[in-house]
């Protein structure tokens, strides 16, 4: 199996956009494309198989041709209840995720992920930018996901609290600290517009 076939990517898309006005950020345009599809651009090319995590809008979701997989956690219960969705769904023995909102995200950024974590035999690798763990993006072995159920059923949603119970590598992208900047609000979106 090849690095890029042994691996699906995961967007995470299943929030609800509470700071952008409660609405599908996803699905929001950013110079003439929805924010996903900005995503799926960067994304796809760098796993075998692609899926969206989305909690509202599917059959919209469904439209870009990738499998669209809903939270098994009620209640929006964040990114974790994203990857749990992925780890379950996937049929690779690793998960990559990245959210919805960060449009323009590295090329290599899976490929950099795999060697860290292959090299170092940790569970998960998480991309950091200079001081910054930026959680939301990693690649992680499917096998944590037995680990993963029992800490969201435990009333668990934070997502460095479950990273801290495994072993983790931090791989650093300073050299790309910009592409991992997200979209939260509409005057970050009139920003991002105007670059």
């Amino acid at each position: 199996m090849t690095e890029q076939s042994s691996i699906t990517g995961v967007i995470l898309a299943g929030g609800m956009g509470r700071r952008m006005g409660n609405v599908d950020k996803g699905l929001q345009l950013l110079r003439g494309k929805t924010m996903v599809a900005w995503v799926i651009e960067r994304l796809q090319p760098q796993v075998g198989t692609l899926i969206i995590n989305a909690n509202q809008n599917l059959e919209r979701y469904a439209e870009f041709g990738c499998p669209v997989v809903p939270d098994q956690i009620p209640d929006f219960a964040g990114p974790l209840a994203g990857l749990h969705a992925a780890l379950s769904a996937a049929q690779t023995p690793l998960v990559a995720t990245a959210p919805c909102d960060s449009p323009f995200l590295p090329e290599d950024l899976i490929s950099r992920l795999f060697l860290a974590l292959t090299a170092s035999g940790a569970d998960l690798a998480v991309v950091r930018t200079f001081d910054q763990p930026q959680p939301v993006f990693c690649l992680c072995k499917r096998e944590v996901l037995p680990h993963l159920t029992e800490f969201l059923q435990s009333g668990g949603r934070k997502i460095d609290r479950w990273y801290s119970t495994l072993k983790v590598t931090e791989v650093a992208f300073d050299d790309q600290a910009a592409a991992f900047e997200n979209i939260n609000t509409r005057e970050e979106l009139g920003r991002f517009e105007g670059r």
